[in-house]
């Protein structure tokens, strides 16, 4: 993607935001908006916005594993299904 194309001043955003909204819908691509010539926000649509807060979760997910496994901080798989099993055991 190239961003050059998706840099717009603020002024264009006042003057035309029903139909930035419409293109950031239909193109999923994100905006940079300037102000006096400085990048000063981006904006992008909802469903782009969700799936890459889903993908962040994701990622500190993998994280936290990877710093759990570098610690040592590990169980066996039978040991944590045993858990498991046990917690779900008790709640009924």
């Amino acid at each position: 993607m190239r961003y050059s194309t998706q840099i717009k001043p603020i002024s264009y955003l006042k003057a035309n935001a029903a139909e930035v909204l419409q293109e950031l819908a239909d193109q999923r691509q994100p905006m940079v908006i300037t102000q006096n010539g400085e990048a000063k926000a981006v904006l992008q649509d909802v469903a782009s916005y969700e799936q890459a807060q889903e993908t962040m979760a994701l990622l500190k997910i993998l994280a936290l594993g990877n710093q759990q496994l570098a610690q040592g901080r590990v169980a066996p798989i039978s040991d944590v299904a045993r858990r498991i099993r046990a917690t779900v055991a008790t709640e009924d």
